[in-house]
């Protein structure tokens, strides 16, 4: 049957209005209402100010210079008031519009303009029929939600329908949320083209059916806030949703001494996630069962037996994560502000004000001072235009008090810029007393942002290569504590992690960069005395290349982006289809003990531009860097979790890194058998993503038209750089057999007079190896290459009468291809020299590549062609070209064969790190 109804026939170009109501949605339908000309706002009709806070209405209102009438009543004892309606006769309105006013407007004052009453209800009308529409929307489980323009009568919104609109409610809808996107937006739009629709003559009077009509209690009342928790779990949902953000649900709290507190509930969703980890019970007044804390939230079931999760609790004024309930200890207020911070707390306070139209000071609560929900979202807006932060509606209900937002605010900037704020670490550790320095250096696991003991207080004892004598004792890792590491970084990946943006990241890696700089020489120190290497050699590479590999990777933070896909769509439609790159997740990096800092820098700067969090097992014999870093890492502002560092043992935290399932990509660098064990249980554990950066037996060849004096330079450093701990180190040399001997002769004359000893000095070239199992594997390589017949021209033994780690640098000339030492790395100071002849350069291509690793290359020769042929025909990763060692953050690192496969370094190391994702729209 249809609905009768009629239209109002009336039509005016210059229609006398008055608007009656109050806050952001009534200002911004006079601001379109004052758009069309043919308009005139006579009067706009408000509440008073609450202390020294005008309405926005009446704002918006005078900037336009409309009369404004501020009544705290519009009657007295059910009587009009003869002052107020004289004023309101005053300005001889044609039509009255409600776009939202919470007092009772007097029938003398509804049918006082000649074309009536228009109001807004956010309902569809006949149901939920009252103040607290929306809420009741939500609370009863509508499938739609919408909203009602009716001509105002003398029911409690009863008048007839001029029009409506309405939109499906989804399941993640709140009171907030709902209203943000239709509700407010939509019905703006609407009121103007009521407005429109009147003075057009054509907007129709439909009468409301009593049919499905509902009159729901209003919300403001405390005691229609109770939330019943003896109703299934979709019930308690709603009733959540339909008081969030404003004013809240509220429940009781049983504490373990039998009193009660009341507490307010937000952010609930419907739980089917399983079994919660680690939850301890919590008494709710009327619930049946205990409710649970969790990582997640508050978990209560409802009696049907299915479960809703709540994120957000408030007590008192503060508004706590349901998670934190159990929690005693608070963070401890910022009390060290910069000169720069109590600028921006200046500048805070006058947003503030500029909201609140009150003096702010320290304890001033946002909301006591009668702030409402269009409020939160301006201070969002504001604050995050001004101090380009991320945030949410959320953060202000978390701190409503000044003090608290500010000393919030400043958390988000440090977090972002990277400021430490004087923060000082706590740690157990030691000071390293070397090189004119006084170093303070953690000995502990670095899990979540703090420095703990390991499980059962393992260690293990890190020894001075230099002297042989124990440097520390360092917390060895253990499965267990691997797997709180990688818990710590989950939940930062899907937390706080997310919360920062792409270049807020870039910020903080620049800052990390900035303190790496500033420590330079503490970090050189720590890495000569740990690892062994010469001072002068990690200040400049170890150190430096770190650095520059931060700074390098920081500028790629903002800079990750897919693609656009043009493909064939199914016509009549249009297909839209591109790629996103997105962060993989919890990330593990084993690292080696060659290069500790710089090995550490390379993988996990890319791993932390692409996005993701990670936890380093780095090497045991030398992880003291890699603490050092995680201590700038706090200083720095990296969320704790993001960054995790453990020492321990290959076969124990090694493995569990390996083999952990909340893993999905491991980066290693290290030997190859070891990198085969690594891939295995990458596939077997979860198939996580890996990149391997594996053994090498580089080869260097050296023709006779070369620049000979560049090349013994050069193949000097090729294989005794950083003691010939190198992945990349010169494993081979091919000498043209023209100049062999004059070759040879230069190496042994700079090889006499190579400098040998403490790694501090700085006239010292050659220091001690890393650790001693690796020197007597050196020695051992020695010995089975004179067993072979290669001729030992130099070296082959410890340094004699030297206390430590120190070896001589080896030269083996006439070293034929199927010996070991022709095969196999030596990963020391071994050279490895066999003779070919120029006349059959395809013999000395097929050499070098003859081997099963594929990691560097490198070539001197004057002749550009011969050049590019072995460029174009070497099976290695990388080729030198009259050059050796020359690598730079820029440029892609990385083998074939069994010298793995993955690259560090370059862009293409952030591929190693990201996921790409394939969205198709069809429209």
């Amino acid at each position: 049957m249809r609905v009768p109804f009629r239209y109002h026939y009336f039509l005016q170009s210059n229609l006398r209005i008055a608007i009656i109501g109050q806050s952001n949605f009534a200002a911004d339908v006079l601001e379109l209402i004052l758009e069309r000309s043919k308009f005139q706002v006579v009067g706009v009709f408000t509440i008073p100010d609450k202390g020294s806070r005008e309405d926005v209405l009446a704002t918006t209102a005078a900037s336009h210079n409309i009369p404004v009438f501020k009544f705290a009543s519009w009657r007295r004892k059910g009587v009009p008031l003869p002052e107020v309606l004289e004023q309101y006769r005053s300005v001889k309105a044609e039509l009255n519009v409600l776009p939202f006013c919470s007092q009772f407007i007097p029938m003398e004052v509804i049918d006082g303009a000649r074309l009536g009453s228009i109001c807004y209800h956010p309902s569809i009308l006949p149901r939920h029929r009252g103040a607290s529409a929306i809420s009741w929307t939500l609370i009863e489980g509508d499938e739609v939600a919408g909203f009602s323009i009716f001509w105002a009568d003398d029911g409690l919104d009863t008048g007839p329908l001029l029009l409506q609109r309405q939109t499906n409610l989804e399941p993640t809808d709140t009171l907030d949320t709902i209203y943000k996107r239709f509700l407010y937006p939509e019905g703006v739009k609407a009121m103007g083209l009521a407005v429109d629709m009147v003075a057009d003559g054509t907007a129709p009077k439909i009468v409301q059916t009593e049919v499905g009509a509902t009159y729901d209690p209003a919300m403001f009342k405390v005691e229609n806030q109770q939330l019943c928790l003896a109703q299934s779990a979709v019930g308690i949902f709603n009733f959540v949703r339909g008081l969030d953000s404003v004013p809240g649900a509220v429940a009781t709290v049983v504490l373990d001494d039998g009193t009660e507190e009341q507490v307010r509930f937000f952010g609930a969703h419907l739980y089917s996630a399983g079994p919660v980890k680690d939850g301890k019970a919590l008494k709710l007044k009327g619930l049946a069962k205990p409710a649970w804390v969790h990582e997640g939230g508050l978990l209560i079931e409802g009696t049907d037996g299915a479960f809703v999760n709540v994120r957000r609790i408030k007590r008192g004024t503060k508004m706590i994560n349901a998670s934190d309930w159990f929690k005693q200890a608070e963070h401890q207020p910022i009390t060290d502000f910069s000169e720069d911070e109590l600028a921006k707390k200046t500048q805070l306070a006058s947003i503030w004000q500029a909201i609140l139209k009150a003096p702010i000071e320290g304890a001033t609560d946002f909301f006591a001072a009668g702030a409402g929900s269009m409020d939160v979202v301006r201070l969002v807006e504001e604050v995050k235009d001004a101090f380009d932060v991320p945030l949410e509606n959320e953060n202000v209900f978390m701190a409503p008090v000044f003090d608290e937002f500010f000393d919030q605010l400043v958390r988000n900037l440090r977090q972002g810029s990277g400021g430490a704020g004087g923060k000082q670490v706590e740690y157990k550790g030691f000071q390293l007393k070397a090189n004119k320095r006084d170093i303070r250096v953690p000995t502990q696991l670095f899990i979540n942002g703090e420095f703990v003991d390991a499980e059962k207080n393992r260690v293990l004892e890190i020894v001075n290569p230099t002297d042989e004598t124990v440097l520390c004792e360092v917390a060895c890792a253990s499965a267990n504590d691997v797997d709180k590491a990688v818990q710590a970084a989950h939940k930062a990946f899907f937390g706080s992690w997310k919360q920062v943006s792409a270049r807020q990241r870039g910020q903080l890696m620049l800052k990390l960069a900035d303190l790496m700089e500033q420590y330079k020489e503490d970090l050189a120190t720590i890495e000569s005395v740990d690892s062994g290497a010469v001072y002068t050699l990690a200040l400049k590479t170890h150190i430096g290349m770190s650095i520059d590999a931060w700074r390098y990777f920081a500028g790629w933070c903002d800079k990750i982006q897919g693609n656009t896909i043009p493909v064939n769509p199914a016509r009549p439609n249009n297909v839209l289809t591109f790629t996103r790159k997105e962060p993989i997740g919890v990330c593990g990096l084993v690292t080696p003990w060659n290069y500790p800092l710089m090995m550490l820098s390379w993988k996990m700067a890319a791993c932390i531009a692409a996005g993701n969090t990670c936890l380093i097992k780095p090497a045991q014999t030398c992880p003291l860097t890699a603490l050092k870093f995680a201590e700038l890492s706090v200083l720095a502002g990296f969320p704790p979790g993001v960054i995790n560092v453990l020492p321990g043992k290959g076969s124990d935290a090694g493995q569990a890194v390996a083999d952990h399932p909340l893993v999905r990509k491991l980066g290693f660098t290290g030997s190859t058998p070891i990198g085969k064990h690594i891939m295995k249980s990458c596939a077997d554990s979860n198939l996580k993503k890996c990149s391997l950066e594996l053994g090498g037996k580089s080869p260097l060849v050296i023709f006779a038209d070369c620049d000979l004096d560049k090349a013994v330079k050069h193949g000097m450093s090729s294989v005794f750089f950083n003691k010939g701990e190198n992945c990349i180190a010169a494993g081979r040399l091919f000498v043209e057999d023209r100049i062999h001997d004059e070759f040879v002769r230069r190496v042994l004359k700079d090889l006499r007079s190579m400098t040998i000893g403490d790694p501090l000095n700085r006239s010292t070239a050659h220091g001690p190896q890393n650790h001693k199992a690796h020197m007597d594997k050196l020695i051992e390589y020695c010995e089975r290459g004179v067993a072979e017949g290669a001729k030992l021209v130099y070296g082959g033994c410890r340094v004699p009468n030297m206390k430590g780690y120190f070896f001589t640098p080896t030269v083996f000339t006439d070293v034929e291809d199927n010996m070991f030492i022709a095969q196999e790395e030596s990963f020391g100071p071994i050279m490895i020299i066999s003779k070919f002849n120029g006349s059959d350069v395809d013999s000395v291509m097929t050499r070098a590549n003859r081997s099963e690793y594929g990691l560097a290359s490198g070539v001197f020769t004057k002749d550009i062609s011969k050049a590019l042929s072995f460029a174009d025909r070497i099976e290695a990763g990388t080729v030198f070209v009259n050059v050796y060692n020359k690598t730079d953050v820029a440029a892609p690192f990385g083998g074939f064969k069994q010298s793995g496969f993955g690259k560090d370094l370059g862009q293409e190391a952030l591929n190693e790190y990201l996921k790409t994702k394939c969205v198709t729209i069809e429209y």
